[in-house]
């Protein structure tokens, strides 16, 4: 059995960004396991701009963005396997994984890092009556097929949810030369950030329909159209609203799901609502030395904020294969509350953190003009004003070490919203 101080699982966007940190921490043996051909992960197909304006203060395409990491990976001559699936990781952190060259090998990791992205909602999940022809596809699949195999999935397209995937999707098939007649949402609200709706939908003119969903699916090989109802509050289809439209091609964008059945097979504390695993303030989940970052632990709206927290989860696992686990000191649980659907973290050991850690959140619904609050235990530490609060753009707050200090005896932390 092969050994290395950090194993990291994903060699997308999350891996790469952790992979550079634990190296710059003083990390020397390192492997990437990624199962595609190569790295880089969902941004190699992302060929649209908009990356990077954090990180590198400048708009990159996707792929442009994921090869500055892969530089970073060259140039520190970090190792990877490619083609390669990780099918088990043990509480002992040994990881079991396979591939043409090496067949099935296990390798004990100092610490494992679990970067393992997310992927499509499928039709299966949506309960859409109908036939199964031909030209239904979730949009990631179709953006795959149109920008890395270069095929034209359709002409006449209809989109089921409010994605950013299925967003993106809508500009990119009409830039083909494709009509995309309608975007339907089950929701009240879209699911994706603003500017996509601005610069995709409506800089083209493509309606987007809230509260409506598909009923129906005509074609028995392939779609010949798609019929649409507006939804009442209870998500049921209104009769007498129903809209036809002569369509061969429906994309699905319905949601993103973290990949985390490897992460369910260790035991550790998994999120109801995030799907990912539950981790303190080191990105850590409940089985010590395995950390968790990017869209395996929640699902992001921005790569760069993906990089930032797999950046930390690679310092902090570079710390524990170095100096070991530390005694936790004070562990205190995160609340969401009153909007607030989760928090990543989930604990924080106010006694041991870093001077500052964000916490990443989602709001539930669609808030203007609301405050987003922090309380320790029920006293009101800070308030910041938001004109609008979506459920598609993730909100933060900085909780400072230094704050803790008055407060001896803290027993929680609540991140709410109020009016």
């Amino acid at each position: 059995m092969t050994s290395y101080d950090i194993v990291i699982i994903g060699g997308g966007p999350a891996g790469l960004a952790a992979a550079v940190a634990a190296r710059k921490a003083g990390i020397q043996s390192i492997l990437i396991l990624e199962r595609d051909k190569e790295l880089g992960g969902i941004l190699n197909q992302c060929i649209h701009n908009g990356f990077g304006l954090h990180t590198f203060k400048e708009e990159l395409t996707g792929p442009e963005y994921a090869y500055r990491f892969i530089e970073q990976v060259l140039e520190e001559k970090i190792e990877y396997k490619l083609n390669t699936m990780v099918m088990d990781i043990s509480s002992e952190r040994v990881v079991t994984a396979m591939n043409r060259e090496d067949g099935m090998f296990e390798i004990k990791a100092g610490a494992v890092i679990l970067a393992m992205g997310c992927r499509e909602r499928p039709r299966g999940a949506l309960n859409i009556p109908g036939y199964r022809p031909a030209g239904i596809y979730t949009a990631g699949t179709a953006q795959r097929l149109m920008n890395i195999e270069g095929h034209m999935v359709g002409k006449k397209v209809v989109i089921l949810g409010s994605g950013d995937i299925g967003l993106i999707m809508a500009r990119r098939m009409t830039l083909e030369g494709a009509k995309v007649e309608v975007v339907a949402e089950l929701m009240p609200y879209s699911g994706g950030l603003k500017r996509n709706i601005v610069q995709c939908l409506n800089d083209y003119d493509i309606p987007l329909k809230l509260s409506h969903t598909v009923i129906d699916i005509k074609g028995k090989d392939h779609v010949e159209g798609i019929t649409i109802a507006e939804v009442d509050a209870n998500r049921k289809p209104i009769p007498g609203t129903e809209e036809f439209y002569e369509a061969d091609t429906l994309l699905l964008s319905c949601g993103l799901l973290p990949e985390n059945e490897l992460t369910k097979g260790i035991g550790v504390s998994m999120s109801r609502v995030t799907g990912g695993p539950e981790v303190n303030d080191k990105l850590e989940t409940g089985l010590e030395g395995v950390f968790a970052c990017g869209n395996v632990l929640h699902v992001h709206d921005l790569v760069d904020y993906v990089s930032e927290e797999a950046s930390l989860a690679g310092e902090n696992a570079a710390r524990f294969v170095l100096e070991g686990e530390k005694t936790e000191g004070r562990s205190v649980g995160l609340l969401a509350d009153g909007g607030v659907r989760y928090t990543v973290p989930q604990t924080l050991d106010v006694a041991n953190m870093n001077d500052k850690v964000t916490v990443r959140f989602r709001v539930a619904d669609v808030y203007k003009n609301r405050n987003i609050c922090v309380y320790y235990d029920d006293k009101k530490v800070s308030s910041v004003k938001k004109k609008v609060l979506a459920p598609g753009e993730m909100e933060q707050v900085i909780l400072k070490k230094e704050s803790f200090s008055e407060y001896p005896d803290l027993k929680n932390i609540r991140i709410c919203t109020e009016e």
